[in-house]
């Protein structure tokens, strides 16, 4: 049987506001979420029994549990005559980036498994099968410029996004989520605010994506930097390139990026940026307005 193929995207936070610590000991976030054309790409050889191989310039970071197969057993738990099949994971994503890299494979294995069994769940099953899985798989089962909050889970669409570009950047050193919320401490919180229902709408316009994002910022810079201080060094870098107005960690890190307005700039600011640093990964993307 042909191989169905996805793509998953890497997922960029442009704002993380961490408004403080729940009572089920997940955190309340608000956050713009963007996905970039770049991300590892796999495919499904449906069948009856269930695999994994694995590929890719970083495949060899993987070990251990992974999320595409914990997607894949908890949708055949939710619908035991679920067709199942050998999965290809070519990992061109650094692991525990900051990119939800991991999140977004589950997604795309869930993507997969939905159009290898039609009609066996519903858009909201796969959406609640995700929550379950993780904090970042429902925004990457869309794949869609988001505003997310909860932990996640409220997933909002923003209109208007415009067309513009990214170059990310990794020291490359892995950096686990977990370990930097570990270090959060009161003073990295934003002040909590009203939470009305808020529906962004940016009407195609690079400047006002630029306004939204320069007021508010990544409230886990500081506690990535007291584990990583080469991020103080990436984020110099690339505020130091042209046409980038703006310049961030994106998620837990060490992955940072800078916006440009055009996908020529970007490549221009990578290729300056890989010369002056040929061990850290460095690329230009598009960022998907759709």
């Amino acid at each position: 049987m042909t191989a169905l193929r996805d793509t998953a995207k890497a997922k960029l936070n442009l704002t993380l506001e961490v408004l403080g610590r729940r009572a089920d000991s997940y955190h309340e976030l608000k956050s713009l979420v963007c996905f970039t054309a770049l991300g590892d790409s796999v495919a499904l050889e449906p069948g009856e029994e269930l695999a994994l191989s694995i590929e890719g310039p970083f495949a060899c970071a993987l070990q251990g549990d992974n999320l595409i197969l914990r997607a894949a057993g908890a949708a055949k738990a939710a619908y035991p005559a679920l067709k199942l099949g050998r999965f290809n994971l070519t990992k061109t994503l650094p692991v525990a980036a900051g990119l939800g890299g991991g999140s977004a494979d589950a997604a795309s294995a869930m993507r997969l498994l939905a159009g290898a069994n039609t009609g066996a769940l519903d858009e909201e099953s796969w959406l609640e099968l995700g929550e379950r899985l993780g904090s970042d798989v429902p925004v990457c089962l869309r794949s869609r410029p988001a505003l997310m909050t909860g932990r996640g889970e409220t997933v909002t669409p923003v209109r208007g996004f415009p067309s513009c570009a990214t170059v990310l950047v990794n020291p490359g050193l892995p950096l686990a989520a977990a370990d930097v919320y570990g270090v959060l401490v009161s003073s990295d919180l934003a002040a909590k605010p009203e939470q009305p229902a808020e529906i962004l709408d940016f009407h195609g316009s690079f400047e006002r994506l630029i306004d939204y994002a320069a007021v508010r910022r990544n409230d886990l810079e500081g506690a990535a930097l007291t584990l990583a201080p080469v991020i103080a060094e990436v984020l110099a870098a690339l505020r130091s390139c042209e046409g980038a107005p703006l310049v961030r960690l994106s998620g837990s890190g060490p992955t940072c990026f800078a916006l440009f307005a055009t996908e020529d700039d970007a490549k221009a600011a990578a290729t300056s940026l890989q010369a002056a640093h040929p061990s850290w990964w460095i690329v230009a993307s598009s960022l998907d307005a759709s």
